[in-house]
């Protein structure tokens, strides 16, 4: 007999639910195996103990190289004082975003405390913590510190202690905020962070003060991570060039300066093939109307792309601007008979994305708009020459060698000039390329 549409369902969520409880039953039983900790791992955990000489710091501050081990000792340690510091209290963590900081730091912190005996209930709707070991019990709400309004969500709270991880992509605001909420005699802080500028607010403000804030400072490099063999260490030293090198490998805040994209090399990156069996195809639009309409055909192949067409209308060297409609028949006519998965378009770009929806031949998707992170992908990519531009590609290649740094800002910031074709490789790289890569890259 066949099954009615609410029995299916009913089944359907059945089987969900068996696969949640098999995957959480799973995670529980998952133990963790610490690794060797470094000496500065081990002045992490340490510092604050009753018999350490920097015990009375405010706090720490762990800078330095990507993938040094900052994060895991820090958040172990974090919550460790707290437990042995304080009972009934609340304390705060940060990161960049709420998912973020689950991803990067609260999967692996879980897994740590229950190696260590600790009983940790999360209220996911609350974003709270309730952690707990014999007659101690204290409270971790987790916040999310990525623009200005987030201040906002932290006010009004007493807390304990205050973690914030990756610091440095978080604004003033924000960690002034948190830190006025440590109110409790003996509460402290806890900074982590990747280098950037040298100007940047938390190197002025907090590291080169960290004396007269009376905070511990401790810079780390991927050797103090003893969990990293030397091929994995390799591996990262070749992901990256120019400041992304100084500042993710040797841990330095240094300033932007120069050519964005100063490994990008004509012989290396330049071809005059066609990609053969190609598996995909996307289009990056970068719009512009008073600025140049940047438009490319990319084909993938399941590890590498090719920038294969492009239209590049400059309306001010033309001498006449042209209305979307006309850039929507450019972009269609350098299509030509290839399968389209979808097009990428800067999601401020609202008029031509109706357009396309209007026509309904293709499927278009926003694009993700980070600069400066799509910088550093599309630099990955580069060096390790999984992105090649078509010799037909001229706007695109002239822009690579034009592209530069802002070297007056005091922030990292790109000149808003010949970067039209830049932003749509980066729509590309960073929108569709890094999704598609995210286990290989």
């Amino acid at each position: 007999m066949a099954q009615t549409i609410e029995q299916r369902i009913s089944n359907l969520r059945a089987r969900i639910n068996n696969q949640k409880k098999a995957f959480r039953h799973k995670v529980k039983k998952q133990a963790f195996r610490f690794k060797p900790f470094s000496e500065k791992q081990k002045q992490v955990l340490t510092w604050w103990c009753p018999d350490s000489t920097v015990k009375d710091a405010d706090g720490i501050i762990a800078d330095g190289a990507i993938r040094s081990g900052k994060t895991l000792s820090m958040s172990l340690s974090y919550v460790l004082w707290a437990m042995n510091s304080f009972n009934q209290q609340n304390f705060g963590m940060a990161g960049k975003t709420i998912g973020s900081f689950r991803r990067n730091v609260l999967f692996w912190l879980k897994l740590m405390l229950a190696s260590r005996g600790y009983k940790v209930v999360d209220h996911r709707s609350d974003n709270l913590l309730v952690i707990s070991k014999g007659d101690t019990v204290n409270y971790f709400y987790i916040f999310g510190g990525k623009d200005e309004r987030s201040q906002d969500l932290i006010q009004g709270i007493t807390l304990a202690g205050m973690f914030f991880d990756e610091v440095a992509l978080m604004p003033e605001s924000f960690v002034n905020q948190a830190t006025g909420r440590c109110s409790v005699e003996g509460s402290k802080f806890w900074f982590n962070c990747n280098p950037d500028s040298p100007q940047h607010w938390f190197k002025t403000k907090w590291i080169d003060q960290c004396e007269k804030k009376n905070l511990l400072y401790l810079h780390f490099t991927m050797d103090d991570n003893l969990s990293l063999s030397e091929k994995i260490k390799n591996r990262y030293r070749g992901m990256y060039v120019g400041v992304f090198f100084k500042r993710y490998i040797l841990g330095l805040w240094c300033v932007a300066e120069g050519l964005v994209y100063s490994m990008f090399d004509p012989e290396k990156h330049v071809t005059s093939e066609h990609m053969t069996g190609a598996k995909e195809y996307i289009v990056s639009v970068d719009y512009g109307t008073v600025n140049p309409f940047s438009c490319g055909l990319w084909s993938f192949d399941g590890k590498n792309s090719i920038r294969e067409q492009e239209v590049y209308y400059n309306s001010r060297e033309k001498g006449r601007r042209v209305d979307d409609e006309e850039y929507y028949h450019m972009m269609d006519e350098m299509i030509g008979n290839h399968k389209v998965s979808y097009i990428i378009v800067d999601p401020s770009a609202a008029s031509f994305i109706e357009v396309i929806k209007k026509h309904g031949k293709y499927i278009v998707k926003g694009a993700n708009n980070d600069v400066l992170d799509g910088i550093r992908v599309v630099t990955t990519f580069l060096n390790k020459e999984m992105i090649k531009i078509h010799e037909s590609c001229e706007d695109c290649i002239s822009e690579f060698g034009l592209y530069c740094w802002d070297e007056e800002s005091t922030e990292d910031a790109v000149i808003k000039e010949n970067d039209h074709a830049m932003d749509d490789v980066r729509y590309y790289c960073y929108t569709f390329l890094r999704q598609r890569l995210r286990w290989k890259y």
